[in-house]
């Protein structure tokens, strides 16, 4: 049972996150660095070039790598800190097995041979599919590669996912549908080129802040600037037009723009004769979403709706950028073709200055999602339920095509089935769902039900402190590798120093288990070069290909955009050009759709909308950003937002404690009372765990083709503590 080895507080003690203000020796001792290693952040899919200062075989500062193009020397707080991670003292420096006071450490022979006895014992009494593997989407590409490879051949297991299900899998199912391809359409310069973005659910000053800059450039040649959202961010209170939208409603929002784009005679009807399929149907719907017709549904007066459509029919160049703001939802994917159908129908995209991008939340949520550790993607963003694909890859592997798993369950899924009883084994890295899943007390108790649970981290994360067995892992700069940015160029991770301690590389550990699960002769890598070579051969052909990157083109052109088919092939930046889209006729698809409300609602007993995101100055489930001083100092616990209107009705004023409800539990926070919020709607950001942890009030309810969570839309109610 994988309930807590001790309590809580002793593991806190022992394990932190404790605040790290300096490098190692303190400011004072740093000294003149050894060297400057050209790398980049760890965090966001903004994956800006950095230089890692190392001194005496330590990481100890960071300065800005200003040849690299895309951003320039520009760092958010979280890129220039980034460095205080390395030679932390909570790092997780041996094996660690689980005692009957917490954890005790032991040698990694025994730690590995006794995780593969454990999980063989498992699946012999269980069968194959009764371990799971979960993986993060920070990891790099030869990882993500490694995890999918690992799980579908070592272990033989259907069911691998990683934590991309909760960041960008609902704009990947989306643009497959729409474009038959899943990646950012237009490199970002692009953004600065065109003459109006429009952002929906996005607060890129916070979550995305380098793409700020390039809205800004775009803004100092007069473009115009649209933001969606039901709080006014900082990019929103510099736009020529807010449209503060109601939670959950966005499809209906944009069908009603479109619906006002036809009115005013903006379709490009040549683009839609030659380049797509499906306008008619779509054409049908939206005539029954006219702006007058869905203003009180929306929130916003059906003048703005139609100022919007003016703007986006005069403007010659577009972009339209969205992020999980729209993403997040039951109906996530439609929201996504929603705006991939005004893009269409309207011609504005494959075109300099022109086009379409989703904006890639986590550090590797482009290249960790293309090969191979999605439940349902083989290497090269093949389908695993194509039999044509799945042949591909099994010759490529040496196995016979049955022998290849199907699909399984997604990272939500697991943890059904494990609170299910069906999935007894797990084997997870760098994934946190103690904090980032929705319904943080189901997912405790799934965790307490596994007869093994093995960990691969850094930290001692909420959720390692669950496993049987921990593997102490490496951090970003501690490894060889690649990663693919949010514009979908594929950029290099040098490594800056060796793994502190026993701790080893993560591709390491994983061979070792696959050697002693009796696979080792698939994975015999001797290094990260060895695995890239051979996801890049085995991509070939497939949708992201990558068959033509190697690490010296990538050095020699700052990174190389996919698709790449040759290595005499210099990438492709810009995709769509000439109207031709992935799909094998060559068309893209408008799909029509129809509004649906939210998973859970608002009624009597819960009458407010919360909503959840992110802070500049903390990063997805914090398991390394809560343990950096200077981050901690700039927010240092969570507040709920709410509206002026809305506090005065509740009796509540800025600073007051109050009390958050929702269906599955409740949190205790400080009011932070802002004009900047729909007076329906509070704002809680979701980087915290336990009794901080927002995703103790969110919904388990998925979208039901991209299985990401509703986190963005859940019924609550509020009442003012009374001072202690």
């Amino acid at each position: 049972m994988a309930m807590l080895p001790c309590s809580s507080e002793q593991l806190i003690d022992a394990f932190g996150p404790h605040l790290n203000f300096e490098p190692p020796g303190g400011f004072a001792a740093r000294g003149t660095p050894d060297r400057a290693v050209e790398t980049h952040c760890c965090f966001c899919g903004q994956q800006c070039g950095v230089k890692l200062l190392v001194k005496d075989e330590k990481v100890v500062g960071v300065e800005p790598w200003e040849e690299f193009p895309f951003n320039r020397g520009k760092l958010c707080p979280k890129g220039v800190k980034r460095y205080l991670q390395n030679n932390h003292p909570d790092r997780l420096l041996r094996p660690l097995v689980r005692s009957g006071r917490g954890f005790a450490p032991v040698g990694w022979d025994e730690a590995l041979d006794l995780v593969a006895e454990r999980l063989a014992r498992i699946q012999r009494h269980h069968g194959n599919d009764a371990v799971a593997v979960l993986g993060g989407a920070s990891l790099t590409n030869e990882k993500a590669y490694l995890m999918g490879k690992f799980a579908r051949l070592a272990l033989r297991t259907r069911h691998i996912d990683y934590n991309g299900r909760l960041c960008m899998v609902s704009a990947g199912a989306g643009n497959l549908k729409a474009f038959g391809i899943d990646r950012a359409a237009n490199p970002w310069a692009d953004i600065a080129a065109a003459d109006l973005i429009m952002v929906l659910g996005s607060n890129v000053s916070e979550c995305s802040p380098i793409t700020t800059d390039y809205i800004w450039r775009a803004r100092d040649r007069g473009a115009r600037l649209i933001v969606v959202d039901p709080r006014l961010t900082p990019i929103a209170r510099t736009a020529d037009l807010f449209l503060p939208v109601r939670p959950g409603r966005d499809s209906a929002l944009l069908n009603a723009i479109l619906h006002a784009v036809i009115r005013l005679g903006g379709l490009d009807l040549d683009f839609i004769a030659a380049h797509t399929s499906g306008f008619d149907a779509l054409r049908q719907t939206v005539e029954g979403y006219a702006p007058e017709r869905v203003e009180a549904l929306v929130g916003i007066p059906a003048a703005r709706i139609i100022e919007a459509a003016a703007l986006w029919v005069q403007a010659p160049r577009t972009m339209l950028l969205h992020a999980r703001g729209i993403e997040h939802h039951t109906k996530g994917v439609e929201n996504v073709l929603a705006c991939i159908n005004l893009v269409l129908a309207t011609g504005k995209i494959g075109k300099p200055g022109c086009g379409y991008a989703t904006i890639t939340g986590q550090g590797n949520g482009q290249g960790a999602r293309e090969h191979g550790q999605r439940c349902n993607q083989l290497p090269g963003a093949r389908d695993i339920e194509h039999p044509a694909h799945r042949a591909v890859v099994a010759e490529r592997w040496g196995i016979d095509a049955d022998e290849l798993p199907g699909k399984g369950a997604t990272a939500p899924q697991i943890l059904e089935k494990i609170h299910g009883g069906e999935i007894r084994g797990l084997l997870s890295l760098c994934f946190n769902p103690m904090v980032s899943l929705p319904d943080a007390a189901f997912t405790r108790a799934a965790l307490e039900r596994l007869e093994l649970f093995v960990a691969i981290d850094f930290f001692l994360s909420e959720t390692a402190r669950h496993a049987d067995v921990v593997l102490p892992g490496s951090l970003q700069e501690e490894d060889e590798g690649t990663v693919t940015s949010a514009e979908g160029r594929v950029i290099r991770i040098r490594q800056a120093v060796q793994p502190p301690g026993e701790a080893r590389q993560d591709w390491r550990i994983i061979c070792a288990l696959a050697e002693r699960l009796g696979r080792g002769a698939r994975f015999a890598f001797q290094s990260p070069r060895e695995i890239f070579d051979e996801l890049r051969a085995l991509s070939a052909g497939g949708v992201a290909d990558y068959s033509g990157i190697t690490y010296e083109k990538i050095e020699r052109q700052m990174g190389v955009f996919w698709p790449c088919p040759t290595e005499a092939h210099a990438g492709t930046p810009r995709l769509f050009e000439g109207g031709r889209f992935a799909h094998p006729d060559g068309r893209a698809r408008f799909h029509a759709v129809e509004y649906r409300p939210p998973a859970e609602d608002v009624d009597e007993a819960y009458p407010i909308i919360l909503t959840t995101g992110r802070v500049v100055s903390q990063f997805l489930s914090g398991t390394q950003t809560r343990r950096i001083g200077p981050l901690v100092d700039q927010y240092p616990e969570p507040r709920v937002e709410m509206h002026p209107r809305l506090a005065a009705r509740l009796g509540i004023a800025d600073g007051d404690r109050v009390r958050v409800i929702s269906r599955r539990g409740e949190l205790r926070l400080a009011a932070q009372v802002v004009q900047t919020i729909r007076p329906d709607t509070v704002f809680i950001p979701y980087h915290w765990p336990g009794e901080q942890s927002a995703n103790r009030l969110t919904v388990r309810a998925y979208d039901p083709i991209s299985g990401i969570p509703e986190f963005k839309v859940a019924a609550v109610r509020i009442e003012r503590l009374e001072a202690a």
